[in-house]
């Protein structure tokens, strides 16, 4: 089943807090919902599809279903950590246009810098019937060096470089001049990058994902509801996921693209001759940008270090 054409982004609203002491993670999730709605020009009545993650407190969709009184004829709560939000964009989309709902709502949110989260250099806790946990746990991986350990895998097969990851960090710095909420508002240069403490070779610490709290959400919505809405939209030409996993020990730590939908590729580039402007990918450490671009087929594994270059602000 298609999705392109058969469902609209109307809605979006970021968080604008970076610090939430004083806010409770449901709260953080309900307000990012009425930002979403506002932006739509819908309210919660509207609303009959909701889609969350793990994030979300209680059991799947059904606490912040109550929480936000909300009258659903769909719900869904996926979990595959970052891309979670990504994937149940789609899925709202699978979902409307197979006539589930009408109005989906997608929520994230979270509290790890008030609550004091290394998430990134601590190690995490993980379930104790985990299957690959025996094999992980005493190395004690953590999310910074393991992102590391790809990026040296990717510098010894390619000969990429510390100075051409960090023009990632420098890019996303002109960007956050267009945000007014940005927790990292200073541009930065390469040096600094790479002057930066070591945090897991080769990554410093400006190479690494801060730690922040606050929350997203979008609003999705049928084609005929789009057009009555007289805003400004986006409309949805297609999305595809994937798992990689670690394939008993024979998975290339240089390449985190796992196979994506040939149907799914062929629709997303159909689109490319009528995007003005340059391919851009987000992410949360610098070489994790070069993988994202090699996943969208964007650049060949040998040419992502020119790729990672060319995030030089002009």
């Amino acid at each position: 089943m298609t999705i392109k054409g058969k469902a609209y982004i109307a809605g979006v609203f970021e968080h604008p807090t970076r610090l939430a002491p004083d806010k409770t993670v449901a709260q953080l999730h309900a307000e990012v919902a009425l930002g979403a709605l506002a932006d739509a020009g819908l309210t919660r009545a509207d609303v009959d599809g909701y889609f969350c993650s793990g994030d979300a407190p209680g059991p799947g969709p059904a606490s912040m279903a109550e929480y936000m009184n909300l009258k659903l004829r769909h719900a869904e709560s996926t979990e595959l950590g970052g891309a979670s939000y990504t994937v149940l964009a789609a899925h709202a989309a699978e979902a409307i246009a197979a006539g589930k709902c009408d109005v989906a709502l997608v929520t994230l949110a979270g509290r790890p810098r008030s609550e004091g989260m290394a998430t990134g250099t601590a190690p995490r806790a993980r379930p104790p019937d985990q299957p690959e946990g025996g094999w992980e746990v005493p190395y004690a991986i953590t999310t910074a060096n393991a992102y590391a350990m790809g990026a040296m895998r990717h510098m010894y097969e390619y000969g990429t470089t510390s100075e051409q990851m960090a023009w990632v960090k420098v890019a996303a710095s002109h960007h956050a001049q267009y945000n007014p909420h940005a927790m990292l508002p200073e541009v930065v240069t390469v040096e600094e990058v790479v002057n930066s403490p070591m945090i897991a070779s080769p990554l410093h610490r400006l190479d690494c994902c801060v730690i922040s709290d606050g929350g997203g959400a979008l609003v999705i919505v049928r084609p005929e509801i789009a057009k009555k809405l007289k805003r400004p939209l986006v409309r949805i030409i297609g999305a595809g996921e994937a798992v990689k996993h670690l394939a008993g020990g024979t998975f290339d730590l240089g390449d985190e693209s796992p196979a994506v939908q040939p149907d799914v590729i062929e629709s997303i580039f159909s689109a490319m001759p009528r995007i003005s402007a340059s391919y851009e990918s987000a992410n949360c450490f610098t070489p994790a940008s070069r993988r994202s671009c090699v996943t969208a087929s964007m650049s060949m594994p040998a040419w992502a270090s020119r790729s990672m270059t060319a995030c030089a602000p002009a």
